[in-house]
Order: C-alpha cells, then sequence, then structure tokens
C-alpha cells in the first residue's frame, strides 16, 4: 500500500473489525496485542481501527505520533458504563483498595487506575496482588466475576457490561448444540456467566483462536462478537465455526458490535489520506493513564 508506506504510516486492526479492513491491516490483534504493538510502533501515524478507547490507549502511549481513527463514532458501551464522576465517587467511598480496571475504559478512567488488565492477562494481573489488598474491580462485572471464581478472590465489582457479550441467547445456543451435539462452545468471559458455565473453554479473542488451532478437528459455536470468524476460519480454514445466536434476530443471526462496524475500509483510507480524525488524550490524564498501562506490560512480558 503506497500511501501507507509514503506517510509512514502503520495499520493496527481489532479482530472484531470487518474482515476487510482485518486484510489490510500490519498487525490484526486482541487488545492485550495492539497495546503490544502500539508501543512498538515505529511509524509517525498509528491509523486505529477499532474503538476509541482502544485508538486513546495507542495515544498515552505514543504521545508524540498522530493516532487515527476511521471514525470518532466508534464507541464502546461498557466505556460508556463507568462515567468518571461516578466512579471517582466510587473510589473515594473505598480508600483501601487497589483500582484494577479492564482495559475497555477511557483515559479518564485510567488516569484513576492503579493498574489496568486485559481479558487476556486479567488472571495474572489479579494474582500478582497480594491477598490481603481489597480490590475495585470495572467496568466488566462478567469478567470480574468470572476472575473471582478463578481466582477465589472478593472483588468489589462495578456494574458495567458489554451489550455484545450480554446479547447471546442460551435457548438458542442450547437449539443449537441439540443440532450440532458434537460442537464445543468457547466463550468469551465478559459473557453472562449461564452462557460460560456451558462453554468447553473460556478466553480472550487471542486466546480462543489459539485454543481452535490447537484443536482444529473440533466443531465450535464461537461466543463473542462475529468479527473474530474472519481469522480464526483463515488459521483453521477446514474446522466448522458457527457464531453464536443472539436473543435478537438479525441478518447475521449472531452478536455483532454496532461501534465495531461503523469502521469502513472506505472510511479507513480516507483516515490515512487526511491524517484524521485524531485521537487526542489530554496531557494531564495522559500521564496518570500511562501508569497502570505500563505496569501491566511489564507483567505481561
Amino acid at each position: 500500500m503506497n500511501l501507507k508506506k509514503e506517510k509512514n504510516a502503520v495499520i493496527l486492526a481489532h479482530y472484531y473489525q470487518d474482515g476487510a479492513i482485518q486484510d489490510v491491516a500490519d498487525f490484526v490483534g486482541d487488545s492485550l496485542g495492539l497495546s503490544q504493538q502500539a508501543v512498538d510502533a515505529k511509524a509517525d501515524i498509528i491509523v486505529f481501527a477499532g474503538v476509541h478507547f482502544m485508538a486513546e490507549t495507542a495515544k498515552i502511549l505514543n504521545p508524540l505520533k498522530r493516532v487515527v481513527v476511521p471514525d470518532l463514532n466508534a464507541g464502546c458501551s461498557l466505556a460508556d458504563s463507568c462515567p468518571p464522576d461516578s466512579f471517582n465517587e466510587f473510589i473515594k467511598s473505598h480508600p483501601d483498595h487497589v483500582v484494577v480496571t479492564y482495559v475497555n475504559c477511557s483515559a479518564a478512567i485510567k488516569a484513576m487506575t492503579d493498574i489496568v488488565c486485559t481479558s487476556s492477562n486479567a488472571i495474572q494481573i489479579i494474582e500478582s496482588i497480594p491477598k490481603e489488598k481489597p480490590i475495585i474491580f470495572a467496568p466488566d462485572k462478567n469478567l470480574g466475576n468470572y476472575i473471582n471464581k478463578v481466582t477465589g478472590r472478593e472483588m468489589l465489582l462495578w456494574d458495567g457490561s458489554c451489550v455484545v457479550h450480554e446479547a447471546f441467547a442460551i435457548d438458542k445456543i442450547l437449539t443449537l448444540l441439540k443440532e450440532n451435539p458434537e460442537a464445543k462452545i468457547i466463550a468469551h468471559p465478559e459473557s453472562e456467566e449461564h452462557i460460560l458455565k456451558i462453554a468447553s473453554f473460556i478466553g480472550s479473542t487471542a486466546g480462543m483462536i489459539r485454543y481452535v488451532k490447537e484443536h482444529p478437528e473440533e466443531k465450535y459455536i464461537v461466543a463473542t462478537e462475529v468479527g473474530i470468524l474472519h481469522e480464526m476460519q483463515k488459521e483453521v480454514p477446514d474446522t466448522v465455526l458457527i457464531p453464536a445466536p443472539a436473543q435478537e434476530d438479525n441478518t447475521c443471526a449472531c452478536s455483532e458490535c454496532a461501534f465495531m462496524k461503523v469502521n469502513t475500509l472506505q472510511k479507513l483510507y480516507e483516515a490515512l489520506i487526511n491524517e484524521a480524525p485524531l485521537v487526542e488524550v489530554p496531557e494531564d490524564i495522559r500521564k496518570e493513564a500511562v501508569k497502570p498501562i505500563e505496569r501491566m506490560l511489564k507483567l505481561s512480558v
């Protein structure tokens, strides 16, 4: 792509993006992988095809680089469920707690945080904190509940969630399982507990892809945003992959993130040409937000 070379730009895309965007990206990954790539970026311009908090994270880690997105309206229901003013009051009312936030939150929330985590490293991050220290975990209560069960902790959970991962219909999944009794359910830990209970494997987007690569002979019902199937199917072309059905009847019969799909290949091209829309983070917030991200990255080597 000549334009990308001329501008010394790198394109980062999340697994939930449209397949056409994933195909032109320099790196496709989950939140942890994209954070690590942002740190290693040698380009002058980072074009981030994902949702807004992801591009903010890239800007926090690369304050001198231009970070652009295809569409500033690519938000996140989970990030929106944790308003900074309310979360600040929540923290103040529990002053003895270590604050751990899932990377799916705004820069303002990260600035109030002791350490950030992703679904890939959440267990590792929580287990790095002394057992006697009480923990606030935000914003995803489903991921928090899952971590509590795995680690035996009793973290205080913020009441937030992702509409995409709460959209799966248990009755439709069980019907699908009856029709495909040999299939295994794999699920993202942002899913609700009743979905996780019937899953054979629970993991991040990258973890789910890795698991399927290691067991390609199986048939899978995949309970996360349907965009993951593009990369997953490339890794295991002969494996049957079925998107887990959502409660709402829609054209894809799956759970699809409307925010992720705001981005298009045309918008990506225009963002690269115009070097806009720019993602900016106020310096006072950036200075605080970078600390918990760097702590996470040091533990995730």
